[in-house]
């Protein structure tokens, strides 16, 4: 196993793979001080002012001199990151391979969408409704089995109270559920008086909605909301009888990309394992999904530099500055983004985080930016507006259309959104530790696998869980949503 890594031919320092202790010669150097994996240590003299080069790219400035052999981390780096920017196209366009062809067990739907789950959902429109839909939740339980693969409730506070757009994208967000492809079944609840009320959903919901399967209930018309739900559930788990797992194109895929938990090392084995599988989708026709606006800030012209168009281009501006006024209307600083995990693990400062997120989208070209909300339309690589938070962040790819969340850690967490949630280690000692969280070990990456190799292994185990296999976040019963609130309380 490889100690230490150095990731770019430019790089003046490099990341310890195990811990190090002073004393030590490694990557051609003495060092000085003790250090723990995931961080960085100086391959030379660093002045004072000087970048910090990781990646290739710059991940700060020193804040003092840095000798060679020395820990480099927050107490003697800061980040080079400012405000609202002006950005200029430089196109660094990939030419992609059109020839993979895969497939999975799914469900192909009316409508010409795959699913990889048959779930009855049950969504509240309003958070009045939130322990009544959990009622239902509970009785239904008994019809899990066979083509019924879950009945979920998912609980959220909005709904009434919001105003303007905020209140718009809770209406398209639930929408957005409603219409998902891994529900073959779905009870609509609403109180009747809020104001995202059932008929103002409905003007999200596209035209050719499958009215067979999805059911709306006004919870005041009713003398019995529970029954009456109940009554359609019942329903449609005997619809769902005639549902059946069929085999279908890797092309019908759109898998989400997002991290959590980062540490040194998930920008080095976890993040580029998820980008070389999302290489290897896209060669099949399918479709995958970075998010995370916040996380983008200082590699956003990587990613800008890769879109197919100028219009695309363009929208990546707005995309990334748009969301940067969100923190300046909010009176907070745009830079101070990683977690006190975050520098635990080794990350020093955003741009150190974002050039390991950006990881995740391997090397094709951009195909598609979207605002929040939007489902996806276009295959290929997608970039979508959403924050950083984790829950907010997975929910906002299953809304777009994701029927899987392929999601990074370098510390573990244990969440899982509305659809199946894959956990990805970049460390073998967390998948070790956590192996009712982790579901792919990327750690291996720097042990006895390469890249393209856990890139490859991880393409089968998403296979293997679209076409049935359990996530281990399903088999604890986690499904959670959280949507995006972005305006005031009345």
């Amino acid at each position: 196993m490889k100690r230490t890594i150095k990731i770019h031919a430019a790089d003046n320092v490099a990341v310890a793979l195990v811990p190090l202790s002073a004393g030590e010669t490694v990557e051609g150097v003495v060092l000085k001080e003790d250090i723990k994996q995931g961080h960085k240590f100086s391959l030379v003299d660093i002045a004072i002012n000087e970048n910090v080069i990781k990646y290739g790219d710059p991940i700060g400035h020193a804040t003092q001199n840095i000798g060679c052999g020395c820990h480099v981390h927050v107490h003697n780096v800061k980040t080079n990151l400012s405000d609202v920017l002006e950005y200029s196209y430089r196109p660094q366009l990939v030419e992609t391979k059109k020839d993979g062809h895969r497939t999975f067990m799914g469900y192909l739907r009316k409508n010409g969408d795959a699913g990889i789950r048959n779930e009855i959902w049950i969504i509240p429109t309003v958070g009045c409704v939130n322990s009544v839909v959990k009622k239902i939740e509970a009785k239904a339980q008994h019809l899990v089995g066979g083509s019924v693969e879950a009945v979920v409730a998912f609980n959220h506070p909005y709904g009434c109270s919001q105003m303007g757009d905020d209140q718009d994208n809770t209406r398209q967000v639930l929408a957005d559920l409603i219409v998902h492809p891994n529900a073959g079944g779905v009870v609509v609840l609403g109180l009747g008086c809020e104001n995202s009320n059932i008929a103002e959903v409905k003007k999200h919901l596209p035209e050719n909605l499958d009215t067979e399967r999805v059911r709306f209930v006004v919870a005041q018309e009713h003398e019995d909301e529970i029954e009456e739900c109940l009554k359609h559930v019942y329903e449609l788990a005997e619809l769902m009888k005639q549902d059946k797992r069929e085999e279908i194109s890797a092309s019908k895929l759109i898998i989400g990309m997002k991290c959590g938990g980062s540490d040194g090392l998930s920008g080095i084995t976890a993040n580029p394992t998820v980008g070389r599988f999302s290489d290897l989708l896209i060669e099949c026709g399918g479709t995958t999904i970075l998010t995370e606006v916040p996380e983008m800030f200082g590699a956003e012209t990587l990613l800008m530099n890769r879109c197919e168009t100028t219009e695309l281009f363009d929208k990546t501006v707005h995309l990334i500055n748009d969301f940067k006024q969100y923190f300046m209307d909010h009176n907070q600083t745009i830079y101070e983004n990683p977690s006190p995990g975050n520098k635990e693990g080794g990350i020093t400062t955003l741009e150190d985080k974002s050039l390991g997120c950006t990881q995740k989208s391997g090397a094709a070209n951009v195909q598609g930016v979207l605002a929040y909300g939007e489902r996806v339309s276009v295959p290929g690589l997608n970039l979508l507006s959403a924050p950083g938070n984790d829950l907010v962040a997975s929910t906002a790819l299953a809304a777009s259309g994701c029927q899987m969340v392929l999601f990074t850690t370098g510390r573990g967490t244990p969440f899982a959104t509305a659809v199946p949630t894959l956990k990805i280690a970049s460390n073998t000692a967390l998948y070790e530790k956590k192996k009712k969280w982790i579901d792919f070990n990327a750690g291996r990456a720097v042990e006895d696998l390469s890249i393209d190799e856990c890139g490859e292994d991880l393409f089968q185990l998403v296979l293997d869980t679209a076409s049935g296999k359990k996530a281990k976040s399903e088999e604890d019963g986690y499904h959670d949503i959280a949507i995006f609130k972005q305006g005031v309380t009345l």
